[in-house]
């Protein structure tokens, strides 16, 4: 009886507060309900708010061809290409940072084409919810063969992606509806770890879609305003059944050994595992031979390590995905795309740093779990990897948009703010609506 009052104590709280939530949302957010139709009717004020319920709608910058198929060109030519007369004939290269020529793809569509679409393209700024601006931040980041650290094949093609930073932000300081709500409305793609970071501190207002916050301040990224996005996979997609009979390896990586910050968990990982039975685990490079041996060794391992990068997060987790290959997490600080819908505890399995370079302690984590919990995981990475499909029609492209269109009612929330908000000279950012605060990873199985 203690046991069931306490319970219906709680309940009671949790309902209560929840009413009190409700009431002070309509109290401070909301126009009194007498109102309300007539306001929605013939006030503009309100029409963000009705837009929320029905669709959210995404005004395309129509950006100076040199952010978007120029930096395709300039990448080719940097190369030795031949010049296309033609867009349509421009290909993107590489494949890690694809999401910007996906995003930007998809809303060139016909918007038949773009059926049940978290966003509606507009062609009119005025009827605009949001605005997208389409630079290919991340291409433009390796357009240049004569980066630091690299050699000089081409001294003849010059580009500068820092200048290409600042002309993006000269453009965007001369477009009123950027000036308007002080790009709190705005969306850029900066999805490589370096991209846009000469200038990322005068768009920190936008939503930013990144693959981490490894290199933002506290006061640039957060998940409340940005949106994560999954790294597309460079390996193919396991097409196989389920099944842990064809999988003879326990434990598989390939890649860089020596990283930076968190990364150097890895060449610890090594040490303690290159010589364990039925684990392969090796350095490689990226090339066309490296991504056939890392296929072969995703599709025939049970798990696959996915350790910190440079970064926290690393295409390999979404590589894994693909291969119904149980991701084990070994990054104390990674954010996951997607996490309002897909429980990553049942996908994958969390190692925290300090535990899992104790010696003999992952293998014989992994080697305890039983084909049973091996075949659950597998059903449930089965479930979820559409949503890491950018080429499938209902997967990641289509789940960007509905996290985007989710920040809408926050922005509306920062503009108004900002719009009231007395000029103060802080000693640190205020970040206070904006900041996540992160926290160790467990063990989960």
């Amino acid at each position: 009886m203690p046991r069931k009052s306490l319970l219906k104590q709680t309940l009671t709280l949790a309902s209560l507060l929840s009413f009190s939530l409700f009431a002070l949302y309509f109290t401070f957010v909301s126009p009194s309900t007498p109102n309300l139709t007539k306001i929605n009717t013939q006030d503009s004020l309100f029409r963000s708010r009705e837009n929320v319920a029905k669709e959210v709608k995404i005004y395309m910058y129509d950006l100076p061809r040199k952010f978007t198929y120029g930096v395709i060109e300039s990448y080719d030519k940097s190369r030795g290409a031949q010049p296309k007369n033609d867009d349509s004939l421009l290909k993107y290269p590489g494949n890690q940072h694809s999401a910007e020529w996906y995003l930007f793809k998809d809303l060139n569509r016909p918007s038949h084409e773009r059926v049940d679409s978290a966003v509606t393209r507009v062609d009119d700024p005025e009827e605009a919810d949001l605005f997208y601006v389409p630079f290919f931040s991340s291409l433009s980041l390796v357009v240049n063969l004569n980066r630091p650290g690299t050699l000089i094949e081409h001294p003849a093609v010059l580009y500068s992606d820092e200048e290409m930073q600042e002309s993006l932000i000269e453009w965007l300081e001369n477009q009123e509806y950027w000036k308007r709500n002080n790009g709190w409305d705005h969306v850029f793609i900066c999805q490589d770890p370096n991209a846009l970071y000469k200038v990322v501190d005068r768009v920190k207002n936008g939503v930013l879609l990144v693959s981490d916050f490894g290199r933002l301040t506290r006061d640039q990224g957060s998940f409340v305003k940005d949106v994560i996005l999954p790294y597309s996979h460079r390996i193919n997609s396991y097409l196989g059944d389920i099944g842990a009979e064809n999988r003879d390896k326990l434990l598989f990586f390939m890649g860089n050994r020596y990283r930076k910050e968190g990364g150097k968990v890895r060449d610890l990982l090594f040490q303690i595992l290159e010589n364990e039975k039925d684990v392969i685990i090796k350095h490689g490079a990226q090339s066309r031979e490296s991504r056939r041996e890392a296929t072969k060794g995703m599709h025939t391992s049970k798990f696959c390590l996915h350790p910190a990068g440079d970064t926290p997060s690393a295409c390999r987790l979404f590589d894994a995905i693909l291969s119904l290959c149980i991701p084990v997490v070994v990054s104390d600080y990674v954010e996951l795309p997607f996490e309002d819908v897909i429980d990553y505890r049942k996908v994958a399995i969390f190692v925290d740093s300090n535990t899992a370079v104790k010696p003999g302690y992952l293998v014989k984590l992994l080697r305890s779990v039983n084909t049973h919990r091996i075949l659950e995981f597998q059903r449930n990475l089965y479930e979820v990897k559409h949503y890491f499909e950018y080429e499938d029609p209902n997967g990641t492209v289509k789940e960007i948009w509905r996290q985007v269109s989710q920040k809408l009612p926050l922005i509306n929330l920062m503009i108004n703010r900002d719009k009231r908000l007395v000029k103060r000279d802080l000693t640190e950012p205020d970040c206070s609506c904006l900041c996540s605060n992160q926290s160790g990873i467990q063990m989960t199985l």
